[in-house]
């Protein structure tokens, strides 16, 4: 169970155990079981037995249940992006890409934050530059999660469990010893298009560095100046690069 779960299950037994202790104090509701009022000792019991079963339920929806995940296709929120990639977050042989796309992910959203300050600090919102750059930096940040879709999307052919059996699993036989080699450089293959996707990652990363670079140097600039930065015209060659392979 990981941290959080751990929390919400110590606040849901405390909340069970708070409201036991108000019905059932003397002297706050005092609500007797087994006394003389028939009403209100039927009420003590409901209110003992539903607390029981809130427990138990948030207990295994806690510790057992998995979580609903959207598909790939319907992720919109960096939060959705975050739990989709964890799903794999176990598994030993992608242990290292794993770590590297929750980092950039962590990454890309300082950076961006960092991005649109230094932008409101040199222009006003209403200012053509300002939008010029605001744009491209939305646009950058949406093939930074088009390469995780991708990603996800390599590792979704696979459960994690194949994954897993990969590692462990040993030869004992001629013929088995060619199906796996055959297996093995299928799943070789997948995990090169899932470093493809963290190098272009990084990459992007790298050029909102470089660009940050840039707008912090600037003077005075024209609307029209902007596309002949260095760094802007290495984003547009990314982005249009990007555009034409997606057809």
């Amino acid at each position: 169970m990981n941290g959080p779960n751990a929390m919400k299950l110590v606040l849901l037994a405390a909340g069970i155990a708070i409201l036991n202790i108000v019905v059932l104090s003397p002297g706050l509701i005092g609500v007797e079981i087994g006394g003389d009022n028939a009403l209100q000792s039927a009420f003590g019991v409901t209110v003992l037995f539903m607390s029981l079963l809130i427990l138990l339920y948030g207990s295994y929806a806690l510790l057992f249940k998995r979580p609903v995940l959207a598909p790939v296709r319907d992720l919109k929120s960096r939060e959705e992006y975050i739990a989709a990639v964890q799903r794999y977050r176990n598994v030993k042989v992608l242990k290292n890409e794993i770590a590297q796309a929750l980092d950039q992910l962590e990454r890309i959203e300082k950076k961006k934050l960092t991005l649109l300050v230094v932008l409101r600090q040199r222009f006003e919102p209403a200012e053509l530059s300002y939008k010029k750059f605001h744009s491209v930096i939305t646009e950058v940040e949406k093939l930074f999660y088009l390469n995780i879709t991708g990603m996800l999307n390599k590792l979704g052919v696979f459960s994690a469990s194949d994954f897993s059996s990969l590692d462990d699993q040993r030869i004992s036989t001629q013929r088995s010893a060619k199906v796996m080699q055959q297996k093995a450089a299928l799943y070789e293959e997948y995990l090169a298009y899932v470093a493809g996707y963290l190098d272009g990652n990084e990459e992007i990363l790298l050029k909102l560095d470089q660009l940050l670079l840039e707008i912090s140097l600037l003077g005075s600039i024209e609307y029209k100046e902007i596309d002949e930065m260095p760094c802007m015209k290495e984003i547009d060659l990314l982005i249009n690069h990007t555009k034409l392979y997606k057809q």
